[in-house]
């Protein structure tokens, strides 16, 4: 006789009654808050402190890059304590300490107090963006995982679209201060029921509850042969070029653009390039599981050089948007492809501890990306030397891309 018919049963991810896609929800409304307070929200505190304190830029932003460094080590454990702890308590203890950071940040008043907050940051970070988000939904998704996760990580751009304005309006209105604890409170009053309600026990997609009994290979063990494996090296060194030359030239964007075609235009092309993550992601979800993944992240890369080389070489005002627009529609993509190689080239009960080093590796790669395109533009006197640069690490990526390790043996 069956434990538990429930999650024995046969399981049809297509199906809108599926608990899975309440899964999808919960973890849009955790990328919302996540990017919106812990990716996107570095500029507003950077902006706000530095106002407020009247710190040096330099001092607030090494505040940032501790944030990512921090949170990157922290983001190699969140598969295994997701396989520990379970979903619902680790999606808690990620809201939480999200809230508290950004309770931490708003009460900031000396330097060290800065830094004290961006490691709480970190650890809301870990618990809010991708690698908890990938190896939550992995828990319910298998054939359906590539759509799943890209609708999820819509809510990281809404995000950076909604949630910034409104933390800046609340700001304008209630000062620095009273605004983060107010968007802490309300991360807390719209999380924690909806995870409370959600979130609750995974069916056994991949046999894992059968085959509790057995001994299975240590996270330590499963991160040493990744580190030696060529599969997997190639997917993660190749996102994480890629990652570094699409930060560093999407935090630099603005001041490019503005010297060519004025504040006013340069702000309209990021917004398009963000409108165009945002379409990128919503299309490619309805085929990305269809898909040869190494050869679309291929295409993918190849796509954002092309629109480089047009952003260096043509500075006519509609031809620069068009380029933003080419590079945004495969930006969201980027953060989902990585995960979707990953579950289809290696054993499924390594998923979770191989994408949280994955996405810990390209979170320390690409925290340097700003730094090094600003230290090139102020050596070269413009932005041509390093905007090549990426265009390069770009072409190196999607030939390393197409590099496929020996196959390695999966379990269902």
């Amino acid at each position: 006789m069956l434990d538990n018919p429930r999650h024995d049963a046969p399981i049809d991810e297509s199906s809108f009654r599926y608990e899975g896609w309440r899964i999808v929800v919960v973890c849009f409304l955790l990328a919302t808050f996540g990017w919106g307070l812990g990716f996107y929200g570095q500029s507003v505190y950077v902006a706000e402190l530095q106002r407020a304190r009247g710190w040096p830029a330099s001092l607030i932003s090494s505040g940032t890059t501790f944030f990512y460094l921090f949170g990157a080590l922290l983001v190699v454990f969140v598969g295994e304590a997701v396989r520990k702890y379970g979903p619902r308590l680790c999606l808690i203890a990620g809201t939480l300490a999200m809230a508290a950071a950004a309770v931490a940040i708003g009460a900031v008043r000396e330097p060290w107090q800065l830094y004290l907050a961006d490691a709480v940051l970190a650890f809301g970070w870990a618990g809010t963006s991708l690698a908890m988000i990938t190896n939550t939904i992995s828990l319910w998704f298998d054939q359906k995982r590539g759509m799943a996760i890209s609708l999820a990580l819509n809510g990281a751009s809404f995000g950076g679209i909604v949630g910034v304005p409104l933390l800046v309006t609340l700001i304008g209105h209630i000062g620095f201060a009273s605004a983060m604890y107010a968007a802490a409170g309300a991360m807390l009053v719209l999380l924690l029921p909806v995870i409370l309600l959600l979130v609750g026990r995974p069916p056994d997609l991949h046999g894992w509850h059968a085959t509790a009994k057995a001994k299975p290979q240590s996270s330590t063990e499963i991160r040493a042969w990744a580190l030696r494996d060529v599969g997997f090296l190639t997917v993660t060194i190749a996102f994480a070029l890629v990652l570094f030359a699409q930060v560093g030239f999407i935090v630099h964007l603005i001041s490019f653009l503005d010297p060519v075609i004025g504040r006013e235009r340069a702000a309209v092309a990021v917004a398009v390039l963000t409108a165009m993550a945002v379409i990128g992601r919503v299309l490619f979800s309805m085929v990305i599981d269809r898909l040869n993944q190494r050869l679309a992240s291929a295409l993918s890369f190849l796509s954002q050089a092309a629109a480089l080389c047009v952003v260096i070489n043509l500075h006519n005002d509609y031809v620069l948007i068009a380029a933003c627009a080419v590079f945004g529609f495969s930006v969201g993509n980027l953060i989902t492809l990585p995960s979707l190689i990953v579950q289809q080239e290696f054993d499924s009960a390594s998923f979770g501890v191989l994408i949280s080093l994955n996405t810990a590796i390209n979170q320390v790669t690409y925290a340097f990306g700003p730094g090094v395109v600003g230290f090139l533009r102020d050596w070269s006197g413009g932005y041509t030397l390093p905007f090549y640069l990426c265009i390069a690490l770009e072409v190196a990526a999607a030939a390393l891309i197409m590099v496929r390790g020996r196959p390695r043996a999966k379990t269902a």
